[in-house]
């Protein structure tokens, strides 16, 4: 009887052993850095949800010199995170990418300016300095730009566009007139710097009507004609939007969760706690699944600005529901 109950227990950790092992490794790849944008993948992954579904993630962080179209095309990644403009440019120079899964429903993009240059309106940006990001995030500022037909080679009649990193220090400094900010992240380093919101003038892309998808989730087309990868993104999205909805229901520990994962340990806990509340703003309303009517506006967005759009004709193939379909 002893040696039949050594061997149930031998076979019980073989078993649990092999339950282990056969976890589907997967690996994501971030838009920024380590921040609360990304609380839902990593309350996933800290609450087990991953887990749960038979998933082994990592999550790699991204920076303003990390391009993930690139990132995944070159294999570094099963699924990225993008803005939409991003993807479709990308997509239109021939990189197959393609939208499983849009947590986010609005955006958070916008241009931040010193009140003191005078500007009070976008016809006011001629002659000036404007940071903007760039590996991708460039796209939707350069589409808005070419609507108003405001050239970005510079000039009295352009605007003179600074590469911009992931500080403010451009505007701290007065080396820009404006930069580019998330209502979640860069506007409050801006305001924790010391400026009062008074002495700011801020255009919100939203408002402008020039606002695209941001944080959606891609993968590369001719993955998803895999049975097996289609599983374990639907496994993933399902699991990634459990952690989504915990992160709004629950933003302070949510927030926590970020820090725990930051290994630079540069972030503080009262702006990862805010950004989280700004973060779940723009993530309420969505259940994972890319609103067809959103995609057409982005799409539309993209397509104006003259002679130099940012995509010259209607994508086809960017997305798909047959992930959320089955995940939701």
């Amino acid at each position: 009887m002893k040696k039949l109950f050594l061997t149930l227990i031998a076979a019980g950790m073989t078993f649990s052993s092999s339950m282990a092992l056969a976890a589907d490794k997967l690996t994501l790849q971030l838009q920024w850095v380590t921040q609360a944008q990304f609380a839902g993948y990593y309350v996933a992954l800290d609450k087990g949800y991953y887990d749960d579904e038979g998933l082994d993630v990592t999550i790699k962080p991204g920076g303003p010199d990390i391009a993930p179209p690139q990132v995944l095309a070159g294999g570094g990644a099963d699924m990225m995170l993008n803005w939409m403009p991003s993807a479709l440019a990308a997509r239109e120079r021939g990189v197959p990418i393609v939208n499983i899964a849009q947590p986010f429903k609005s955006s958070g993009l916008q241009l931040t300016c010193r009140k003191e240059t005078g500007i009070k309106s976008p016809a006011d940006f001629r002659g000036k300095t404007i940071g903007v990001w760039f590996f991708g995030n460039e796209y939707p500022f350069l589409s808005w730009m070419s609507q108003l037909g405001i050239p970005t080679n510079g000039g009295s009649d352009g605007v003179t566009v600074l590469k911009q990193g992931f500080n403010v220090d451009p505007l701290l400094q007065k080396q820009a007139d404006c930069i580019s900010t998330m209502t979640y992240n860069e506007y409050w380093q801006v305001i924790d710097a010391g400026v009062s919101p008074d002495d700011l003038v801020v255009f919100k892309y939203q408002d402008q009507g020039v606002a695209t998808l941001e944080d959606g989730i891609y993968v590369l087309e001719d993955r998803l004609k895999d049975a097996d990868f289609q599983d374990q993104m639907v496994r993933f999205v399902r699991a990634s939007m459990k952690g989504w909805k915990w992160a709004e229901a629950n933003p302070d520990a949510a927030a926590d969760i970020v820090l725990d994962n930051d290994a630079t340990g540069a972030q503080t806990e009262k702006h990862q706690r805010r950004m989280m509340g700004e973060i779940a703003k723009l993530t309420a309303g969505s259940n994972g699944t890319l609103d067809p009517a959103d995609y057409e506006r982005t799409v539309n967005t993209l397509l104006k600005g003259g002679s130099d759009p940012v995509i010259s004709k209607a994508p086809e193939g960017a997305w798909t529901h047959i992930i959320t379909d089955k995940a939701l």
